[in-house]
């Protein structure tokens, strides 16, 4: 699928408004009950200002760096997400935009296409778990992603299963039976070329999820699934410290929002954590991850890799998250607002843009590379962290 370029995340995200039908729009943009977490995860990196450079500058700048084991050319990485309708080519088309922009790719246990098809379109690609079921379907959902080539694991262990939002939720079937097609029609009818781009491929949205459940089995919808993961009790530390003894790879903990925890998590043995309130579609009313980010990054960043995740949309953001202790950051809408404007090329042209304002960025501060950002490049309003610090914890 074609399209003209476009220069901002913002862009990207309006014409993936226009594109995609208001209910699959509507699942994209998510965030729970009123949306106080998803604001602040975007508006508190407004309130970070820059100490700009006048003089010395480099001539080139180095944005490479290495996460989880994996050399990638610009400290961001695919999140992983569900995205079955949003464009027929799904995660493979993701993960074949991340190795072409030399980055790597979170794979979600809900995605639409299997690991396998995926760590054959980028081999950097990292395989998402959530506890779900028994130790043992784990474990094979573990298994599946070694033998695929996975390179990393990362575990999301928290949910709150919350569905309520105020400005209400998407219709999503659980099957696209004969009814809710014809429900659906008029809203594919008033945007023809995202169905046109399904009727090209001769196929219409399969709401299933091939990576929870194995090769030949019936498949499992999303609901059914999702159902099953609401019912599995939450893991606790020592299943966590479990999880990691199943894996001698790179593991990483997501989720991961206060500093007590962040070093609970070491003990557990992780490689990296990742500082995250899964974009606001959580507990709603956690403040903003880059709020969180300084404590954690103090308490652990000497021990693990720590990343973030939520509110990136422009390369300033990543720059100002590394600048305040994070390895890399974690992307979601913003390159599933690519992947719907303009699929794989979508996608690329949203890591082109992060990739030009991460270096613009760098050009202003006067940094040669992303390795040399410090706190002193950024300006942080006094009690910016206080909101993400639990009453009674220490003034740092």
């Amino acid at each position: 699928m074609g399209g003209a370029w476009f220069e901002t995340v913002a862009e990207a995200q309006r014409r993936a408004r226009k594109r995609l039908p208001p209910s699959v729009y509507g699942a994209l943009v998510a965030g729970s009950e009123k949306g106080l977490t998803i604001r602040d995860n975007q508006a508190a990196f407004d309130e970070i200002g820059f100490a700009p450079r006048t003089a010395g500058f480099a001539g080139e700048r180095e944005l490479g760096t290495t996460v989880l084991g994996q050399q990638v050319s610009l400290p961001v990485l695919i999140s992983p997400t569900g995205v079955q309708a949003v464009h027929p080519d799904g995660e493979v088309a993701v993960a074949r935009a991340a190795a072409a922009r030399g980055t790597a790719m979170g794979l979600s246990s809900f995605a639409s296409k299997p690991v396998e098809e995926v760590v054959a379109a980028n081999p950097q690609t990292l395989f998402q778990i959530y506890w779900c079921g028994s130790r043992h379907d784990v474990a094979r959902r573990v298994e599946r992603a070694r033998a695929a080539g996975a390179v990393g694991l990362i575990l999301t262990p928290d949910w709150s299963f919350s569905h309520g939002r105020d400005w209400g939720s998407p219709h999503i079937p659980e099957r696209l039976s004969v009814r809710e097609a014809l429900r659906f029609a008029p809203e594919g009818i008033t945007h023809p070329r995202w169905l046109l781009d399904w009727a090209r491929r001769k196929t219409l949205p399969d709401l299933t999820v091939p990576n929870m459940y194995d090769p030949g089995e019936p498949p499992l919808t999303f609901f059914g699934a999702y159902g099953r993961w609401m019912q599995t009790p939450p893991p606790s530390w020592d299943d966590v410290r479990w999880l990691r003894e199943q894996w001698d790879g790179p593991f990483l903990l997501k989720g991961v929002y206060r500093a007590d925890e962040a070093k609970r998590a070491v003990d557990a043995g992780v490689t990296a954590v990742s500082v995250s309130n899964h974009g606001g579609n959580n507990l709603d009313g956690t403040a903003a991850t880059i709020r969180a980010l300084p404590a954690v990054a103090e308490a652990v960043g000497d021990q693990v890799e720590v990343l973030l995740d939520g509110g990136i949309r422009r390369g300033s953001d990543v720059v100002k998250a590394l600048a305040l202790g994070a390895r890399a950051v974690l992307i979601g809408r913003a390159y599933l607002w690519g992947l719907a404007a303009a699929g794989q090329a979508g996608v690329e042209n949203v890591l082109d843009v992060l990739r030009g304002g991460i270096d613009s960025a760098l050009l202003g501060l006067g940094r040669r590379s992303v390795a040399e950002l410090s706190r002193e490049d950024v300006i942080v309003p006094a009690g910016f962290c206080d909101a993400a610090r639990p009453q009674g914890a220490a003034a740092r």
